[in-house]
């Protein structure tokens, strides 16, 4: 496998003959270094065939203006790497944010992908979203709010979102998640083209170091067997998540 390079601002893993291409988009506070925060489930989807671009962002209130960064730089990069020279089906995959994100470019800059995919949608308001936010109100009496507000979004989507097929993925125990809200909005659009998944998991699932390395002290106490069933819940949940990733890319060929 071909190791990460930068190019244009991405990260990107492209295998010899990729198959298709994905961007990827991360969550708010992991989003900077996608190569490392999300390194296992990206590398695991290269392994099958599928170049990657991962787009870091800093996040800020503006979420309009870090969507339109983040697809100009994947552009950038698309053009760099001369992937418009051969037909590639392009797929937007995001976690929390990222989602939000790829809902935008579909729908504000009108861009077409053959799929989305979006684990673990979050779209809370800025105040509950960034305590921060909150002080600073209750300091110095400003009004913050992400832009667009979570009501917006689901506004623009409904008016723009181009029509495309859309995997919504949303894990068990994540107490942050607001992707009913989302699959809602989609299925009164094009409620075939909207799949759904719910999977066993947390907020936190799609994010993984490449290996999880605990090693056990010389007497295997129970903080070693917590420690070893901790790794094994891991890794099912996210072996679990990308055999579903693939089997909806390649609904034929996964079984």
């Amino acid at each position: 496998m071909t190791n990460w390079e930068e190019v244009a601002g991405n990260w990107v893993l492209l295998p010899p003959q990729p198959k298709g291409l994905i961007h990827f988009l991360g969550g708010a506070f992991v989003a900077t270094a996608p190569q490392v925060t999300y390194s296992w489930l990206l590398e695991g989807l290269a392994e099958q065939g599928y170049g990657i671009i991962a787009t870091p962002f800093l996040n800020d209130l503006n979420h309009n203006a870090i969507a339109q960064r983040a697809l100009n730089r994947f552009e950038t990069a698309y053009q760099r790497l001369g992937l418009f020279r051969r037909y590639l089906p392009i797929y937007g995959l995001g976690h929390s944010m990222g989602c939000k994100l790829h809902l935008l470019i579909n729908s504000v800059y009108g861009v077409q992908r053959a799929g989305n995919l979006l684990m673990s949608y979050n779209n809370y308001p800025a105040r509950e979203a960034v305590p921060f936010v909150e002080q600073l109100n209750s300091l110095i009496a400003l009004d913050l709010e992400f832009t667009p507000s979570p009501e917006r979004t689901f506004e623009i989507v409904k008016q723009d979102y181009t029509l495309t097929r859309t995997l919504l993925v949303r894990f068990q125990d994540d107490t942050v998640d607001q992707t009913e809200q989302l699959k809602t909005v989609l299925e009164k659009q094009a409620p075939q083209l909207v799949s759904y998944l719910k999977l066993s998991g947390n907020h936190l699932t799609p994010i993984n170091p490449k290996e999880l390395n605990w090693q056990p002290g010389k007497q295997f106490s129970p903080l070693d067997a917590l420690g070893q069933w901790f790794k094994q819940q891991f890794y099912r949940d996210i072996f679990q998540l990308k055999k579903e990733l693939l089997r909806w890319l390649e609904p034929v060929k996964i079984q």
